[in-house]
């Protein structure tokens, strides 16, 4: 029987299922022994500059792939310090394979130096966990992969010591896929009632449909209806931006309020409640809830629930998807009252909506259009209100953890991932100081990212927050530093602007020239408490 060494064996797993790259700071066990199995099946390593930031590469790279993304640290320190990029692929749904070294039986009965038990951290945050120790580490590992990638998809801790790296196994077959059942026929048939009876309907789709099949399905939902639709942070680009029909972003907040209270039914599309604010669901009308897997903690309680891939359910619902009685003038109007809504205009200055606008004005001339990442923070309003995007994927946003310190990490996994496409991160000054040092993974690799720092001097959100209680302004606000010199000072392009026209001047240097770039934006925060309230309410 063919023998190999768990390492090979774990690297072969993610040669098959098209891994082509791997991010972490390893440790001196088993990550080397792993790194090079890897580097002989043509896996790159990434070294990162923090765990956190490898994990969110990795979770990336998996939502744009639908391959296991696969992050490596050493034990201890290490894997402790990865738990939000974990937290972040359990929330916002990513199939990630979180590698780290663990202790041996030995080991844990006389050491106590950087031990502690590692699953039982990770335990809330991951779908399962193993040791890959024995003769079924083969095995275990193929159950963890096919474990991530089952809806919903999420996160798996493999902790391999350098023993068991070294040790030879025989070699295991891949898991056979998941049998996925259909949607039940009893909802179908209720749902076709409500579908066929709709004179109202929107549409609502989420991050379960970025999938193609699922994608494709939607839209000929959509154009079959001929009703508004709305999108999920993740969700966006499903229908794009340009589509007459589509109305703006759905958030579960106020600024939808006025749409999707006219509908007679809500179709839910691919949305998983993680992605929704914590509000209580404010519609009376039915809701046909298609996703991939029901959610037992939900918003809503659906008139019927269609549970299995959402392509087939979609194509069996079609038949029954007659034109809607909505005029298409007042979809149009809808749009621009949403669009008015979180209008974001500053007096002195240039304003956040400014510095999204002028980008995408700028990224049209580009070969291909660009990818956004978007960071957590007061900026994300206007990054995802008034960037176009055009297809699936074309925002990439912690939307379920809403993590500060992801845009910049996303946005160096998106360009590896695609090297001909520029990957654009809007970011807060807050959420850049969080993985700051991830420009010198950015130069180092080369990648094509463009950093655009919404430098206003403060935690803005939380700002705001305090503002409207009445508080001093007390523990959110700093001096505004010098992003740029910072880029400039690791090796890349930095560029500094406050004013429209400075900015447009920096925007073609940055596009223009190779590899990345920082533009550090003193930007008007005045709109943002604006913003806020017409969003949430």
């Amino acid at each position: 029987m063919t023998t190999r060494t768990v390492a090979e064996h774990l690297a072969a797993s993610f040669a098959s299922r098209g891994v082509r790259r791997m991010f972490g700071v390893p440790g001196g066990g088993s990550s080397l022994d792993v790194i090079e199995a890897a580097a002989r099946l043509g896996i790159d390593f990434i070294l990162t500059r923090d765990e956190t930031a490898a994990v969110m590469m990795a979770a990336a790279t998996a939502e744009l792939s639908g391959t296991p993304g696969v992050a490596l640290t050493t034990k201890g320190p290490g894997t402790a310090n990865g738990v939000n990029g974990v937290a972040y692929a359990s929330l916002d749904r990513a199939p990630v394979v979180f590698l780290t070294d663990g202790f041996t039986v030995a080991e844990c009965g006389y050491v106590t130096h950087q031990v502690f038990d590692q699953a039982a951290m990770l335990a809330p945050v991951t779908k399962a966990s193993g040791r890959l120790e024995g003769d079924a580490a083969a095995a275990e590992i193929e159950q963890l992969l096919a474990t991530a990638l089952r809806a919903p998809l999420g996160p798996v801790l493999m902790e391999l010591t350098s023993e068991a790296a070294k040790a030879r196994v025989p070699a295991a077959a891949a898991a056979a896929p998941p049998i996925v059942a259909s949607a039940d026929a009893a909802a179908c048939a209720v749902a076709e009632g409500l579908l066929s009876r709709a004179r109202n309907p929107v549409v609502v789709v989420g991050l379960e449909a970025r999938e193609p099949a699922a994608a494709a399905a939607v839209q000929r939902l959509v154009a079959a209806l001929r009703c508004p639709v709305l999108a999920t942070y993740k969700g966006k680009g499903v229908v794009a931006d340009s589509d007459p029909l589509y109305v703006g972003e759905f958030t579960s907040g106020a600024a939808e309020a006025e749409c999707v209270g006219r509908a007679d039914l809500i179709i839910l599309c691919g949305l998983d409640p993680v992605e929704l604010l914590r509000q209580p669901w404010r519609y009376t009308a039915p809701v046909l809830d298609v996703a991939a897997v029901r959610h037992p903690v939900h918003y809503v309680v659906p008139a019927a629930g269609l549970y299995g891939p959402i392509a087939q359910t979609l194509q069996r619902l079609q038949p029954a998807a007659t034109l809607s009685g909505w005029d298409p003038a007042d979809v149009v109007a809808l749009r621009e009252r949403v669009r008015s809504l979180l209008a974001c205009r500053a007096g002195d200055g240039i304003s956040p909506q400014e510095i999204v606008e002028l980008a995408a004005e700028r990224s049209a001339q580009l070969p291909a259009w660009p990818r956004i990442s978007v960071d957590a923070g007061a900026h994300m309003f206007s990054a995802m209100a008034f960037w176009p995007c055009r297809q699936p994927f074309d925002v990439l946003i912690s939307n379920g953890l809403a993590t500060m310190g992801f845009a910049l990490p996303a946005a160096i996994a998106s360009a590896l991932h695609e090297p001909e496409r520029t990957a654009i991160a809007f970011t807060g000054d807050g959420g850049l100081f969080m993985c700051l040092a991830e420009l010198s993974t950015a130069v180092q690799s080369g990648a094509r990212v463009v950093v655009v720092v919404f430098n206003d001097g403060a935690l803005s959100l939380i700002d705001i927050k305090q503002q409207q209680r009445g508080l001093p302004v007390r523990g959110v606000r700093w001096e505004r530093p010098d992003f740029a010199a910072v880029m400039r000072g690791l090796g890349g392009r930095g560029y500094r602007a406050a004013t429209p026209a400075e900015y447009r001047v920096a925007l073609e240097a940055a596009l223009g020239g190779e590899g990345p770039a920082l533009i550090d934006v003193v930007v008007e925060p005045g709109g943002y408490l604006e913003q806020l309230k017409a969003l949430r309410g």
